[in-house]
This record gives C-alpha cells, structure tokens and sequence, in this order.
C-alpha cells in the first residue's frame, strides 16, 4: 500500500480495528424514519427518530462530538455526547472519518442557537469509506476529475445534483406531454444491420451467434416509420443513440434524444408540438418562460422562422439549385474551412448556427427551407422542389430540434438514399411500400435541452457520466 497517503492508511486501520472488533464496517439493511429534508420540514422537538446518510463534517468538544449528516434530500447536525450514548458507543466514534456513510438513532433538538439536531443514542457504521473526501472540489482545474469520478462530485456538489434532478423532470415532464396527447412511448432495438435514419459515423460490433457486423443505432427513425406502416399513428422514444464522431462542448458519442412520429400530420404539426412540450416543459419544471442561458435571457414565449435558403444566398451566395461543387467554391470563398471539398452536415448546422446565433440567443429560431438535396428522409416543398419541408430549432445559438414532413413515396426515396450513397436499407423500402401515411417526424435533444434549462456550458455536465479519455494513472 506504499502509493497511499495518510489519511487513507488511517482509514484502513480504523477498518481492520473495527473487523478485529467483531464490528461489520460494510452495514445491513438499516430501517429509516424518513429523509433529512422530510425531518427539518415536519421538525418536532423531543421526536425520536432513525436517519441515515453520510458524515460530512466532525467538530470534537470535550466529551462530546459533533457531526454533520447528509443524505439525498438535506443534512443536519448530529450531537454525541456519552452520556447518552454510553462509554463503549462513544469510544466507537474514534473510529469513523468524514466520508463514512452511517445510521444514526436519537431525539430531535434545538441547540442553544436554535440549530436543529438530533441527540444521538445509537450509531452504526453501515459503509467504511476509505478515500478521503476532497477539500475542495470547485474550478476548472477539477472539471476532468469531476466528470471521471461523478460520484465525488454529487456527493460534494450540491448544484450538480440539482441538475440531475432537472434532467429527470424535464423527460417526465416530455413523457407527461405526449402521452396526455395521445402518443404511444416504443422501444425499437439498439443494434441495427444497417446504419440509417441520420447522417453519422456508426459504432460496429459483431453478432457471434448470427454470424453477422451489426451497428449501434444512430438514430431510432427508419424504425419508428415502420410502427406507422403498421398502424400505430402516434408513436415517441425517449432513445439513447451513439455516433463514432468527435467529443465536443455539444457533443457526446452517446445521446438522449426524443424521436416523435404523427400520422396525418406535417412539418408544420411539428413546429407546433416541439413549442407546446418545450413551453410546457419550462413552465413545469422551471416555473416560468424566460430562461438564463450563460448571461442571455432567451424568451419562450417569442418564437421566429427564417429561411435558410435566403440566409445561404444572403451571406454565400449559394442557391438550392447550386451542386455541392459551388457551395465548396463559395464557401471557401467567404473564408470558410472546410476538411474536404465536400460540405458535411455538421458543418452546415455550424454556418447555420453562427448565422442566427445573435438573435437564437434572445428566443428561438425555427430555420425553415432547407435545401433538399441535404434532406433524403424529407419531403419536397410543392412550390419548390429545391427545398424540404423541415425545420431545424436553435435556442442559445444551439441546434436543439429538428423534424420535417416525412417522405412516404417508396420510389422517390429509394433514388434519394441511392443519391446520398451507403447502404440502402431494403427493409424499409419494402415497408413504405405497403404504404405509410403522410406523418410528421420530430428529433429533440433532450441533453441539449438540459444544458439550456440548466444554464450549462458543457454537454458533459448534463450526463452522468460522459465519454473521457482512458484513465491510466488509477491504482486500487
């Protein structure tokens, strides 16, 4: 144990005392009255009461020890004096450090400066932690450490576990939404054996007992379009989906999103659903519509459409009759980098999203008339069929949504995914083929949407535990 410090030495000798004692130091099941928070709300001087959770703070007077405990809702104060817990209990204590999780007896009280605490009687170790617990845990130098070791941080942060909490309410509240209108939650697989339903690099695996490459879905859609053809008309999955692309403040290999699928409906039907669930959303969650995002307040109860054909031909130059080879051209013109001479379609939401950035930052921005060449899963507008029937939703200057009218012709989409290249998913030909209603689809990410509700930078703050770079410095 020569690469421990100190104060995890200490700690593994209290543990081994605590075993050579007869004491168990990885507890039982241990019965609790109620949580912390539940216990100063309904406070009641002189109740008895069984509490549980983590010693946060121990302040040592005379004969006499004070603690402070924390559980998932709240902390309090803790008094130990020997008088009312005994000789051989209040020796014990000599044995337990900040970071041990315990259970705790004893009677509520007020202390002399009206504190609420309780007056132990009984203690019992129920988990013997064995690494110290930070000083300090705040600041940038900490972000990594704070994301690797996640547990740490909900344990010392407070604010991080408020965003948690957010992010649960938040997809309960979207569920709450769209089951109060009539759809229908599905689970649709994972592992597909053709990458389709959005533009992204695949994670690949192989099927030992089929034999066969299989792929983590990229998105759930060709699939839920299917449930359409089968007849269910209002279909959503609150899905995680994974793409083999970079790490970035937005981006995480692995995703939340909600996919949304409405017979009968459009773009349009779209544009107004994903409105009434973010609204709905904030007001429930946050209890207003106007939100702090990194120092700009974006109002929920404003919402503007632009065109992208016309900020493309304003600011580039570029028409929807244009081939790809101009946009290239003229984009490198107005001085935009581009990896190949080839325009993908993150760095079109990219252009897009510095474009309306400004104005994305005081309300969103539903960007309309995108180019349909862009688009293969999309209808053609009928008035001009250089342009889908889609939108893409930007709040904060981040592309949060996107959804359009889907296409269900079976022959035109077959020449689309032909056009688009890669592997063409006959399946999914064969089920338009039986015919699928007109429907509208709709894609929202659900931890961007976290990270506005939350006023946070990073995508990585919003999930648990995000992808980092390998560990290799970690010894048990």
């Amino acid at each position: 144990m020569s690469h421990l410090n100190d104060i995890e030495k200490q700690k593994r000798q209290k543990l081994k005392e605590m075993v050579s004692q007869g004491i168990y130091p990885f507890g039982e099941r241990y019965t609790v009255d109620c949580g912390v928070g539940e216990l100063l709300e309904g406070f009641k001087e002189g109740k008895g009461v069984s509490v549980a959770g983590r010693i946060m703070a121990a302040r040592a007077h005379g004969k006499s020890v004070f603690y402070d405990l924390k559980d998932s809702s709240a902390r309090i104060q803790l008094y130990a004096g020997k008088d009312a817990l005994g000789e051989e209990k209040f020796a014990f204590l000599k044995k337990l450090d900040i970071g041990d999780i315990v259970g705790v007896r004893g009677e509520l009280f007020k202390t002399k400066t009206g504190e609420k605490s309780i007056k132990l009687t009984d203690i019992k170790i129920l988990s013997k932690s064995l690494h110290p617990l930070p000083e300090k845990w705040h600041g940038l130098k900490d972000v990594e450490t704070r994301f690797r070791q996640r547990y740490v941080d909900l344990i010392m942060n407070e604010d991080v576990k408020k965003i948690f909490k957010t992010r649960s309410a938040v997809i309960r509240k979207i569920r709450e939404a769209l089951d109060g209108k009539g759809f229908l939650e599905v689970e649709t697989p994972m592992m597909h054996p053709i990458p389709g339903g959005a533009a992204g690099k695949p994670f690949k695996t192989h099927h030992e007992a089929l034999h066969r490459d299989l792929y983590l879905r990229i998105a759930p859609e060709l699939y839920l379009k299917k449930l359409l053809v089968g007849g269910f008309e209002k279909v959503y999955e609150i899905n995680r989906s994974f793409r083999n692309e970079g790490i970035s403040p937005r981006h995480n290999p692995e995703f939340t999103m909600l996919e949304a699928y409405e017979a009968y409906s459009d773009c349009g039907g779209m544009m107004k659903l994903v409105e009434e669930i973010i609204r709905g959303v904030a007001k429930d969650v946050l209890g207003k519509e106007k939100i702090e995002y990194q120092g700009k307040t974006i109002d929920l109860t404003k919402w503007e459409t632009v065109s992208f054909a016309a900020l493309m031909e304003e600011n580039f130059g570029i028409k929807p009759t244009d081939d790809e080879t101009v946009w290239v051209r003229k984009l490198k013109e107005k001085g935009i980098k581009l990896g190949k001479d080839q325009v993908s379609r993150t760095q079109i939401i990219n252009i897009v999203g510095e474009l309306v950035e400004p104005k994305a930052h005081n309300h969103p921005i539903f960007v309309v008339d995108m180019f349909t060449e862009l688009c293969p899963l999309a209808k053609k507008k009928k008035d001009n069929p250089h342009l889908s029937d889609r939108f893409e939703l930007y709040m904060g200057g981040i592309e949060v949504a996107n959804a359009y009218s889907e296409l269900n012709d079976p022959i035109e989409q077959r020449k689309r995914l032909k056009d688009a290249g890669g592997q063409i998913d006959e399946d999914f030909l064969r089920a338009l083929e039986y015919g699928m209603p007109p429907a509208g689809g709709l894609g929202l990410g659900i931890d961007r949407l976290v990270m506005l509700f939350t006023d946070s930078a990073n995508i990585r703050e919003v999930i648990f535990f995000p992808q980092l770079k390998e560990e290799s410095s970690y010894k048990p």
